[in-house]
């Protein structure tokens, strides 16, 4: 059900640019990755983040574990497939808030020179 993969090079600066905190996200956002990942989860049987809450996984683990799913699971099923087919989006969305964060923080640290 899991293959093994090298990281692309965009995968880890993906990962690196995601805060080592968890992620301020819209309302409408914030449902549609929380859903992304409770069905990845419910689809392969898996556990992404046990026992932490949504809210509180840091986006740098939530990132990686997207990207990592996206490479490493192999859909076998209609629901696998559907769950597996989101990450993508997931993941896009995930570095755009990141992006978005790292430019507001060059933006900041610029104002105040």
């Amino acid at each position: 059900m899991k293959k093994d993969y090298i990281p692309e090079l965009s995968e880890v600066r993906m990962v690196r640019r995601a805060p080592e905190r968890p992620f301020a996200f819209s309302e409408d956002d914030g449902r549609y990755i929380a859903s992304c990942l409770r069905e990845v989860e419910a689809a392969f049987g898996l556990e992404g983040f046990p026992g932490v809450p949504f809210e509180r996984i840091p986006a740098r683990a939530l990132i990686g574990q997207f990207i990592d799913w996206w490479r490493g699971l192999e859909p076998g099923d209609d629901s696998q497939h559907t769950a597996h087919a989101r990450l993508p989006g997931a993941i896009r969305l995930l570095d755009t808030v990141s992006a978005w964060m790292e430019e507001q923080a060059r933006r900041d640290r610029s104002d105040s020179l």
